[in-house]
């Protein structure tokens, strides 16, 4: 478990992180996103022990981090954007050299041959890591950051280079990880942080923006939720019959998608989940519903909103608030 209590960090009069505080559990995968300049990679060199913080706390499995630093790093497997590789080292070399380094005490041989089976690098052990692609070296990477079975994994753009199929296969790893560690996720592919973690937070100007579990988070910005759908049947008919449903606040026809197929956009009032009885209505009249599609933001429109300032969510530092505060943004952050 990681926890991160009000942690500053000041370059003189500018502060890098200013007073953020969060908790990742045991079998969590946390996302953490920010833009440039944000403070993020200042957070996770902190929470590595690379940097020390100006003030605030960080423990890893409850050691804190500047009281007790080897103790603490040695629960932390780090793969940083660009791994630390010795590249006239060959693969098994290099693992055997950071095993020792690690003062791994799990058998040697067996700890090794299932981390690479697991990262899928054991039919490059011989080879020279100078020789390897991007793919393979950021796979080598992030095999060091398994060595001695951390208790918590820090990656740093795991997927950088890696070709669409190797996607695939490190993403499904990082969830097989998050069941029995605490991974925290930093990357710039929002696609991917909604398709692995279990709670995002999001950090901008040196403060924390977001901080929720990764449905919550795009539930809680659909506030104005609307729907589309497709529907076989008269179009006046079939606008009577929804407008029959008290949850609705307004039905708009859009078009005719095909012969005697519309569609309209229902728009419910706010909190209100009407799916259910738009179907019934349909089906009670043996209308064809042919299409569902909900508007609700993607993480990407999301992510633009929190960092432009249009919208400030409080983030609760317990990470399980369903809880969201907006605020206009017209006159600037105060």
């Amino acid at each position: 478990m990681i926890e991160v209590q009000n942690l500053t960090k000041s370059y003189g009069v500018n502060k890098a992180v200013d007073n953020i505080s969060f908790k990742a559990e045991e079998g969590e995968i946390l996302g953490f996103l920010g833009p440039n300049g944000a403070g993020k990679s200042t957070t996770m060199n902190i929470l590595t022990g690379y940097i020390s913080s100006t003030s605030g706390q960080v423990t890893i499995d409850g050691i804190d981090v500047l009281d007790d630093p080897i103790a603490a790093k040695r629960n932390i497997g780090y793969l940083p954007e660009h791994p630390p590789l010795y590249l006239d080292m060959t693969v098994d070399g290099f693992l055997k050299f950071v095993y020792n380094l690690k003062k791994c005490k799990l058998p040697r041989n067996s700890h090794l041959n299932e981390i690479c089976n697991l990262v899928k690098i054991s039919d490059v052990r011989g080879r020279a890591i100078r020789n390897l692609s991007k793919g393979y070296r950021q796979r080598v990477g992030l095999a060091q950051a398994l060595v001695g079975n951390p208790g918590t994994l820090i990656l740093d753009e795991p997927t950088v280079g890696l070709d669409p199929k190797q996607i695939i296969e490190i993403r499904s790893l990082i969830k097989k990880l998050g069941k029995n560690h605490t991974v925290i996720l930093s990357s710039h592919i929002l696609p991917e942080i909604q398709a692995v973690c279990d709670r995002i937070i999001v950090i901008n100007k040196g403060k924390i923006v977001a901080n929720e579990k990764a449905a919550a988070l795009t539930a809680g910005f659909s506030e104005h939720l609307s729907l589309k759908i497709r529907v076989e049947g008269n179009e006046s008919e079939v606008k009577k019959l929804l407008g029959g449903i008290p949850q609705i606040k307004r039905i708009t026809p859009l078009r005719e998608a095909e012969t005697g197929v519309y569609e309209y956009e229902i728009e419910p009032k706010t909190g209100s989940d009407v799916r259910r009885d738009i179907f019934k209505k349909l089906s009670s009249r043996n209308y064809p519903l042919l299409m569902m599609k909900s508007s609700e933001l993607t993480l990407e429109e999301i992510f633009l909103k929190l960092i432009t300032g249009d919208i400030y969510r409080s983030a609760d530092d317990s990470g399980d608030s369903d809880k969201t505060t907006k605020k206009s943004q017209k006159g600037g952050r105060k």
